[in-house]
């Protein structure tokens, strides 16, 4: 039986920016949003909380579901279930990772984003980066309810 990995990921927007966290990728520093995977005994939601926390030192309520993406990611070769949810902050808040593979984090509009991807040895982490982006500014997301846990 295949089991892809399960991710969270947090488009964290305030005032016109979205939050990027920097990580060294494949030789280049990339963007990414605050993401990671599931652990176990946690529920999805815990799982984005903490990592939001461990990559920004930001506590915040995930706000809405925006979108399940399933993707293969190419050179890897692995297979990804990426839960993304949208938090929206009232003033920008300083980066404080506690994650040793988070070199920083950086407050970009989208036309920021686009600048800093396409300098020399900068990158998305992946195509979902700015899909995620893309999709929160379409506007639509889903209620944070549609997720629920049995026990």
């Amino acid at each position: 039986m295949h089991k892809p990995n399960i991710t969270m990921a947090c488009v964290v927007h305030c005032k016109g920016k979205f939050l990027f966290v920097e990580e060294f990728e494949y030789g280049k520093m990339t963007l990414n949003q605050p993401a990671g995977h599931l652990e176990q005994n946690e529920t999805i939601l815990q799982g984005a909380q903490r990592e939001l926390f461990e990559e920004t030192g930001i506590q915040a309520e995930m706000q809405h579901l925006l979108k399940i993406y399933q993707w293969h990611a190419p050179r890897s070769k692995v297979d990804y279930l990426r839960f993304v949810f949208a938090v929206e902050l009232d003033d920008w808040a300083e980066i404080k990772p506690s994650d040793p593979d988070i070199a920083g984090g950086r407050w970009l509009s989208l036309e920021e984003f686009h600048h800093y991807i396409q300098q020399e040895g900068q990158a998305a982490r992946n195509p979902l980066v700015l899909q995620a982006v893309e999709d929160y500014l379409s506007g639509k997301t889903y209620p944070i309810d549609i997720l629920e846990q049995f026990q």
